[in-house]
């Protein structure tokens, strides 16, 4: 894949302060990225070409396209004579991307996600008064908490995401204690009876440690070298999934 990725190359890809990326790869995962819709679709049709040429093809059916931006933007892209689905979201690797390019939607999903694990364990486990509280935390550190946090290294903590992860927490550990709302005990003294140190500073504590990963990279690594700098030109606006492959295109 790396092979064909190279051979592919032919428009020079998107500028982040002085360096042009014209694809990322991930496992058997290509993503394709172009100045413009029409770079784009030149390059898709180069890449389907290497890859017939090395005995693959591109599946059509699993493939689709997404355009990022604030107002809704058509984006036809075809391979060979198949055009390709047009869709607001894509979920990779099990996070959700949306057209707008936010994460607020991914994080709704990871809330939800973490519900129906506290709904499927609430009877059975939660609030079994059979089960000692050291079990309970157990559970909640080994199932609810990575449920809830899958992904949360590129998370954005506005106001509002810190509000709602923390009514999640508690809304688990409360049952725990055995208490509800209306017991109007706070949250920090409901932790340090429990032991458990807040979430969101378990959260803050990853991204930090994510951030040392970057620093830490040699200079010229692509992740710390994009880090670090700033898109030129106009803003990326369409993205294409083909199959095990990605395309992003920017406004010219």
């Amino acid at each position: 894949m790396d092979r064909i990725s190279r051979r592919s190359r032919g428009v020079e890809g998107v500028e982040f302060s002085g360096w042009k990326i014209s694809s990322l790869l991930f496992a058997d995962d290509v993503v394709l990225l172009a100045p413009s819709n029409k770079d784009l679709q030149q390059m898709l049709g180069w890449f389907a070409t290497k890859c017939e040429a090395a005995g693959m093809r591109i599946s059509t059916s699993k493939s689709e396209s997404m355009v990022l931006a604030r107002k809704k933007v058509e984006c036809l892209l075809r391979v060979g004579e198949e055009v390709l689905t047009q869709v607001e979201e894509i979920k990779y690797l099990g996070i959700l991307f949306t057209s707008e390019g936010r994460m607020e939607r991914e994080i709704d999903r990871r809330i939800g996600a973490a519900s129906a694990v506290m709904r499927a364990l609430n009877r059975s486990v939660v609030v079994k008064k059979e089960l000692s509280r050291k079990a309970k935390l157990s559970i909640y550190q080994s199932f609810y908490v990575p449920v809830l946090t899958y992904g949360h290294q590129c998370w954005v903590m506005t106001e509002r995401t810190r509000l709602r992860i923390q009514a999640a927490e508690m809304s688990f550990l409360r049952r725990v204690a055995g208490l509800s709302l209306r017991d109007r005990v706070r949250s920090s003294d409901i932790r340090e009876g429990l032991g458990v140190e807040p979430l969101l500073l378990h959260i803050e504590r990853s991204q930090l440690g994510w951030l040392g990963h970057l620093a830490r990279m040699p200079s010229g690594r692509l992740p710390l070298e994009v880090f670090r700098g700033r898109r030129l030109g106009g803003e990326i606006t369409s993205l294409a999934w083909l199959g095990s492959s990605w395309g992003f295109p920017q406004r010219s």
